[in-house]
């Protein structure tokens, strides 16, 4: 099958403040490189993208310096205090840049730099053809529990039916811009995109991918990234 062409929006305008470091997660560097770079570097060698809109804070000093900041396929837009705001405030450059509303967008964490390329390529040949699209999500592993306001166990969640949801998270932009906006105005709370097309009514596909896809949250996670790069990133 065809991969089709797609458009990425990187929302890079969070502060990181659980990693309890000296500037944005996002621009922690391992092996010399910024964990940002090492996240846009998956889509930047990949034929099948069309462009790149990172969504940035005000006032951000460290994006001018990198290297990739120059790149022909990135422009960046200003980012918003949720993440919603930023994803939207990306679409519509996009849409004034010529981009189509049946255009495919993914949007993918700045902290996730560790993404397969062959999961990004199954995560765009199994969604193609689909009228609402999906995500990247791994099945849940360990014995669940709900708690009480206490903090004790209510009952067992049966994990047979919960994922975790990664990113990218794909969809159509019109259909993702329509979703953001209408869930911003309403006042609820959307934690990705697929939350947002879930409140519009729509039921994203889930598309399997790694576990190894993890998100850079807090100090420990970078010496996994450390461990599971390889000895020249770049």
């Amino acid at each position: 099958m065809t991969t089709p062409l797609f458009w990425l929006v990187v929302p890079a305008a969070g502060i990181g403040s659980r990693m309890q470091a000296q500037c944005p997660k996002q621009y922690l560097t391992v092996s010399g490189t910024t964990i940002l770079e090492l996240t846009l570097a998956c889509f930047l060698e990949h034929a099948s993208v069309r462009g790149i809109v990172v969504a940035l804070a005000e006032h951000d000093s460290w994006w001018p310096t990198l290297k990739v900041a120059k790149h022909p396929l990135i422009q960046t837009v200003l980012g918003g205090d949720q993440r919603a705001d930023s994803v939207l405030n990306a679409l519509l450059v996009l849409h004034e840049n010529g981009a189509k509303a049946d255009d495919w967008v993914l949007v993918h964490d700045a902290a996730r730099p560790l993404l397969e390329r062959d999961d990004l390529d199954r995560l765009l040949t199994c969604l193609a053809d689909d009228p609402v699209g999906g995500l990247l999500a791994v099945p849940a592993r360990d014995t669940l529990k709900q708690v009480d306001a206490d903090g004790r166990v209510f009952k067992t969640v049966d994990r047979s039916v919960i994922w975790h949801a990664l990113t990218p998270q794909m969809f159509r932009l019109g259909l993702l811009q329509r979703a953001l906006a209408d869930a911003l105005q309403s006042g609820v709370a959307v934690t990705d995109e697929s939350s947002a097309m879930e409140w519009a009514g729509l039921s994203p596909r889930i598309i399997e991918g790694r576990a190894s896809n993890v998100k850079i949250t807090r100090p420990e996670d970078l010496q996994l990234l450390q461990a599971l790069l390889p000895s020249d990133p770049l």
